[in-house]
């Protein structure tokens, strides 16, 4: 008898494991449907469309004339550089705004602290066209800047409205509330005993900074350049509404050939196009959070 509960007991220690992952699996199971059925599919549907091509016999054809058309017209890659020079910049100067708001609210106490963070994250509660025809009002042409510089005197400025940093300024001003709140949330892996010992053995800031603080927090900057890089690369509105047109970012691009141009063809080569570089920063991400888990485990 004593064999045989011995024998019985791995198997009923087992079953919970076993229900426990049905469950999991369960749970995760309508997430990854919705995700293929809402991103994979149209990813693959998209590049299948842009490299069959059904000719004027009514038969599919493999063709990539659609893809050396975008990379050998001049317009197509005057867009495509403005695209990635915007998104550039709006990282690197999202990255240089957003850090040292995040160290001040992290190492912070106190009413004004919790002033900034209010100021930091009231942006993300402002709709992408009403953020627009504020920004418009204000550094466009006849708007608040210019009539308070009229108003002491002072020449105009040259307004960024209808040029390549008029959405700089939007994208930067849309996505610093994400950028401030995941690099908070990555310096709360740091902790005040770490700090306060290297202050303790007379180190300055920018040593605690540089040694301490900024090794412990690659996995933090790569996944917030992961997703500013994410949002910017694609957006629209902002571009549409504050850039100029000609050349435009790729957003505002797709949205003409689709529209005004009826080529669903070369807006599904540009969307696909957009999606491949996109791509290069999803598996950055991808790859530190899997590379974060496993060190968890």
């Amino acid at each position: 008898m004593s064999d045989l509960a011995a024998k019985t007991a791995p198997a009923r220690a087992r079953a919970p494991d076993m229900n426990g992952n049905l469950a999991g699996l369960a749970l995760v199971a309508v997430p990854v449907l919705l995700v293929v059925w809402l991103i994979i599919y149209p990813i693959i549907s998209a590049v299948l469309t842009t490299i069959f091509v059904r000719g004027t016999d009514g038969e599919l054809a493999f063709s990539v004339a659609s893809y050396r058309f975008f990379f050998t017209d001049a317009y197509s890659l005057a867009n495509l550089s403005l695209t990635l020079w915007t998104t550039a910049v709006c990282g690197v100067l999202l990255i240089a705004i957003g850090l040292p708001i995040a160290l001040y609210l992290r190492f912070s106490r106190g009413r004004l602290a919790a002033y900034v963070q209010a100021l930091a994250i009231f942006p993300m509660f402002v709709p992408s066209i009403i953020l627009s025809y504020a920004l418009i009002r204000t550094i466009g042409p006849n708007g608040a800047v210019d009539l308070i510089l009229n108003s002491i005197g002072l020449p105009k400025l040259p307004t960024p409205y209808l040029t390549p940093w008029g959405p700089v300024i939007g994208l930067v001003w849309d996505n610093l509330p994400l950028t401030v709140l995941m690099l908070t949330a990555g310096l709360g892996s740091i902790s005040n005993s770490s700090v306060e010992a290297a202050r303790d053995v007379g180190a300055a800031p920018l040593r605690v900074f540089v040694s301490i603080i900024l090794p412990r927090m690659g996995n933090s900057l790569l996944v917030t350049g992961s997703f500013a890089v994410l949002g910017i690369f694609s957006a629209f509105t902002l571009p549409y509404m504050l850039g100029r047109a000609s050349p435009e970012m790729m957003g505002p691009f797709m949205q003409r050939t689709f529209g005004d141009n009826d080529d669903p063809l070369n807006a599904l080569t540009q969307a696909v196009v957009t999606f491949g570089f996109c791509l290069v920063f999803g598996v950055f991400y991808v790859r530190s959070i899997a590379k974060n888990g496993g060190g968890v485990r």
